[in-house]
């Protein structure tokens, strides 16, 4: 097959369906500008990662996530591992009718550069991180995020999954009133003690922001080799009330409760489960080591 094919795989049920309408003349668009594209179509939850997976072991290296965060998370955790000791894999996105919080970190016009970054084949070196856990291993390149965050993603997924805009913001008034702060013991870079201080959430970023327009790590850059830490300690629910609007400017980090910092390795001495939030989906797992994997992705961005 050509070197110069994109595979896009495509979600139908990303932003509920509304992607049907918009597809096609994306499409066109991307081949009248030269672009040779194939068209695979997923049909349930992880197919993204199998169709992925098994087009990359036939020599496909260029893919298109059609769909929201879920789906890109889906197909770079298809190319990896294998991915790691082949040929680097390019990943573009066409962000029809949702939402993609990475491409954020290079322009606020969503849908319509991510089109034009396809058509001018505009590329760059992106790091992947690595999460091990007792189960597996999954890769990501946005945001992996522990406590108040991940609580109100899980809630959210579990119960008000239907609710869209609506099930969010139940979400959070139900995890204020339950309000949690509580310690999630890790090492940074091989520290010789661990941090077991209480905290209202860790997100541990490739990128700058999450939920679309949240900069969680407003200093994150997508290929420097390095995870960009973000610690938010005890601060109380009056508190996070008035700071919210901080969290989608980046201001937060300049709180006196907060701190972030960058690290190539965390371990985790955590040996029981929490819930995570990883690249917009929802997990319960047993954390044990977060890394980079330096430039191991190529983003049309």
């Amino acid at each position: 097959m050509s070197s110069d094919v994109f595979l896009a795989i495509v979600n139908p049920a990303a932003g509920g369906g509304r992607f049907r309408n918009l597809l096609p003349a994306a499409l066109e668009r991307l081949r009248a500008g030269g672009l040779a594209v194939e068209v695979r179509e997923t049909d349930g939850p992880g197919r993204a990662a199998e169709i992925a997976r098994e087009t990359y072991q036939q020599g496909h290296r260029k893919f298109i996530a059609v769909g929201g965060d879920g789906t890109s998370y889906e197909i770079i955790n298809g190319l990896f591992p294998e991915a790691q000791a082949g040929e680097t894999p390019t990943l573009g996105f066409l962000p029809l009718g949702t939402g993609n919080s990475f491409l954020r970190d290079f322009s606020d016009r969503g849908i319509e550069y991510a089109m034009e970054s396809l058509l001018t084949r505009k590329s760059r070196p992106c790091d992947v991180l690595r999460l091990k856990h007792s189960s597996g291993t999954i890769y990501y390149i946005n945001l992996l995020s522990v406590g108040f965050s991940a609580d109100v993603a899980t809630l959210r997924a579990r119960r008000f999954s239907a609710w869209g805009e609506i099930g969010y913001q139940t979400a959070i008034l139900l995890t204020l009133a339950r309000f949690r702060r509580r310690p999630f013991p890790l090492r940074v870079d091989g520290e010789s003690k661990a941090d077991e201080r209480q905290c209202l959430f860790l997100t541990f970023s490739n990128s700058k922001f999450t939920g679309g327009t949240m900069m969680i790590a407003p200093k994150a850059d997508v290929n420097d080799g390095l995870i960009e830490y973000v610690r938010w300690g005890p601060i109380g629910r009056v508190g996070l009330i008035r700071n919210l609007p901080t969290l989608y400017d980046g201001t937060h980090i300049n709180h006196p409760l907060a701190e972030r910092r960058t690290a190539k390795r965390i371990d985790f001495e955590m040996d029981w489960p929490v819930d995570v939030m990883v690249d917009g989906e929802v997990l319960t797992l047993r954390c044990q080591t977060l890394d980079v994997m330096s430039s191991a992705l190529n983003v049309v961005a």
